[in-house]
C-alpha cells in the first residue's frame, strides 16, 4: 500500500510502495517552484563568483550567465535537488535503509517547465519481534581434563621445544626439514631463479620458496644427500603471487641436508624453561591450562544455544540484493582459503561445488544474525567504548608483534575495525543473555561408559555369563576435543 506525504521544505510528493522484501520504491514529485528557487539560489551564487569579460564580479546578467555556463549549472541544480528531495523523504518517513538510494542520475532530466518526478528503490532494515530474551533454557556440559589429554599436550610441548638434528646416512622421512638448492624455471621467463641453502619442510602440501608443490612427501620420499629431484607444478591462477599466477613452474631441488625433528627431553633443563620445578608441577600447570580451554568450549557451547534461540525464534524476509552480495564474498573467502590450506585444484572444485549450494543458505544465516544481534544491542542497551576496542587491537597487536596504533591504522584502512567493533558488541550481547540464562548443567558420557554400551549391544558370548544390561540411558553431545592438539 502506497503512502503519501507533502515535505513542508520543498513541497514535495513522496510516495512509498513496497517493492520487495526489505526493499522500498520511492516516488517523488518536486514542484515548478521549488525548482526555480533551487535556480535562482544557484545562479545567485554563481553571479558572485563568476567572471564575465565586459563586467565586474557580480554585474554579470544572469542571461549571459545562462548561456556560458547553464549546461553545467543546470547539472549541478538537478543533482542537488535530487539529493536533498532523497534525503528529506528517506528522513521524513523513518526508513531505515541500508546503503545508498539506488537513484540513475543520467536518467532524470530537468524540465524546463513543470515537476521534477523520479523515483528509486531502497533496501531497508527487516522488521521484526525479538524473543523473550531474559531466562533462556541453555545446557552446559561438565568437561574435565583427563591424563591422556595431559600427556599428549606434553608431548606437544616436547615437539614444539624440539631441535632439527641431521640424519646420518638415513633418506628424507614426510615431517623432515631438507636444507637444498633450488632452480626455478618460469613458463615464458627468459631467466631461472636460483635460490641456494633453501629451507623446504617434506609435507604432503608444501612450499619449494614460495612456489607451491603438490604432493611434495612423494616428490622427496627415500631421497639423500646429494640427490636430486623434478617436477612441474601448475601454479593456481589465483594463487597470491603474480609472477607464477596461473604459470607452469619447472622446480628442481638439489638436497644438501636433511634434519628431522628430535623433540625435547622431559629434564631438568626442559622443566626449568617452562618455570617448573618437576614433572608433577608441570602436570598441574598442563591441567590448569587445558581446564581452561575446556571452561572456553563449554561457553563456546552454550553461546551457540543462545545464538539458535535467537535464530530460530525471530522470523522475517531478507535483501535479496545482499544475500546475493554476502553469497558472493562467502564463496571468494572460502575459495581463498582452500587453496592456502594446499588442496589441489580438483579437490578445490569438487568442494566449491558443494559450498555454493549452501552459500546463500550460509550468506542468510550471517545476514540474519547480524540483523538480530543488532536489535538485542539496542534492547538491551549495549555499547561498545572506544576503549574496549583499543584493548582488543592491543592484544592483537601482542599476537602479531605489531605496534597497537600500526595494527590501528591497518585494521581502519581494510576495514576490519568495523568488523572488530561488530563482534565485540555481540560477545558484550551474548555475555549479558548468558547472566539471566536458565543454565541447567549435564555431566559428559566418558569414554569407558561408550565403550561398555558398545560391548552390550553386541550378542553375549558365553563366557560373558547372565550379566544384566545396565538400562540407564542418557542423551550425550558429541564431544569436541579442543583441549587436545594435533602433532604435526
Amino acid at each position: 500500500m502506497a503512502e503519501e506525504q507533502q515535505s513542508t521544505a520543498l513541497k514535495n510528493t513522496v510516495t512509498i510502495e513496497q517493492a520487495g522484501p526489505c526493499k522500498k520504491k520511492v516516488i517523488i514529485e518536486i514542484p515548478q517552484e521549488a525548482i526555480k528557487s533551487t535556480t535562482d539560489n544557484e545562479y545567485d551564487k554563481l553571479r558572485k563568483d563568476a567572471l564575465v569579460p565586459g563586467f565586474r564580479r557580480g554585474r554579470a546578467p544572469r542571461r549571459l550567465l545562462e548561456k556560458r555556463f547553464g549546461k553545467e549549472t543546470s547539472e549541478q541544480i538537478k543533482l542537488r535537488l535530487l539529493a536533498e528531495a532523497s534525503d528529506s523523504a528517506i528522513k521524513d518517513n523513518k526508513l531505515d535503509v541500508i546503503g545508498d538510494p539506488n537513484i540513475d542520475f543520467e536518467k532524470v532530466e530537468l524540465p524546463a517547465e513543470g515537476t521534477l518526478k523520479f523515483d528509486f528503490e531502497v533496501e531497508v532494515r527487516p522488521e521484526f519481534d525479538l524473543p523473550q530474551l531474559e531466562g533462556v533454557a541453555v545446557t552446559k556440559t561438565k568437561l574435565a581434563v583427563t591424563e591422556g589429554q595431559i600427556d599428549r599436550e606434553i608431548e606437544q610441548l616436547c615437539k614444539w621445544s624440539g631441535v632439527w638434528t641431521p640424519r646420518e646416512q638415513e633418506p628424507v622421512e614426510a615431517g623432515d626439514q631438507i636444507i637444498g638448492d633450488v632452480v626455478l624455471k618460469v613458463e615464458g621467463a627468459e631467466a631461472e631463479q636460483k635460490l641456494d641453502n633453501t629451507e623446504i619442510f617434506v609435507r604432503r602440501n608444501g612450499f619449494v620458496g614460495t612456489v607451491p608443490v603438490e604432493k611434495l612427501d612423494e616428490l622427496l620420499a627415500g631421497a639423500r644427500a646429494g640427490d636430486t629431484k623434478n617436477t612441474t607444478v601448475e601454479v593456481p591462477k589465483t594463487y597470491f603471487r603474480e609472477e607464477y599466477r596461473g604459470k607452469k613452474v619447472d622446480v628442481q631441488i638439489t638436497v644438501k641436508d636433511i634434519k628431522w625433528l628430535k623433540p625435547a627431553e622431559l629434564d631438568e633443563s626442559f622443566l626449568k624453561r617452562l618455570d617448573v620445578e618437576n614433572e608433577d608441577e608441570l602436570r598441574e600447570k598442563t591441567r590448569d591450562t587445558l581446564q581452561g580451554r575446556l571452561e572456553q568450549q563449554a561457553r563456546t557451547e552454550m553461546t551457540e544455544q543462545i545464538y539458535k534461540y535467537l535464530l530460530d525464534n525471530t522470523k522475517f524476509d531478507l535483501p535479496l540484493d545482499l544475500v546475493a552480495e554476502q553469497a558472493s564474498t562467502l564463496l571468494q573467502r572460502q575459495y581463498v582459503n582452500l587453496l592456502m590450506r594446499g588442496l589441489t585444484r580438483e579437490q578445490v572444485e569438487e568442494q566449491m561445488g558443494q559450498l555454493r549450494a549452501g552459500s546463500e543458505e550460509q550468506a542468510k544465516d550471517q545476514l540474519k544474525t547480524f540483523f538480530v544481534m543488532d536489535k538485542v544491542a539496542d534492547k538491551l542497551g549495549i555499547e561498545v567504548t572506544e576503549e574496549e576496542i583499543n584493548g582488543h587491537i592491543a592484544q592483537l597487536a601482542i599476537h602479531q608483534g605489531m605496534r597497537p596504533e600500526r595494527m590501528k591504522e591497518e585494521m581502519t584502512r581494510n576495514g576490519s575495525l568495523a568488523q572488530l567493533r561488530l563482534e565485540v558488541r555481540q560477545s558484550k550481547c551474548i555475555a549479558k543473555l548468558l547472566e539471566s540464562a536458565k543454565i541447567t548443567e549435564k555431566e559428559l558420557e566418558k569414554e569407558s561408559e561408550k565403550s561398555e554400551k558398545k560391548t552390550a549391544r553386541k550378542p553375549a558370548k558365553k563366557a560373558a555369563g547372565n550379566e544384566k544390561k545396565e538400562t540407564k540411558t542418557h542423551k550425550t553431545p558429541t564431544k569436541k576435543k579442543t583441549g587436545e592438539k594435533k602433532a604435526d
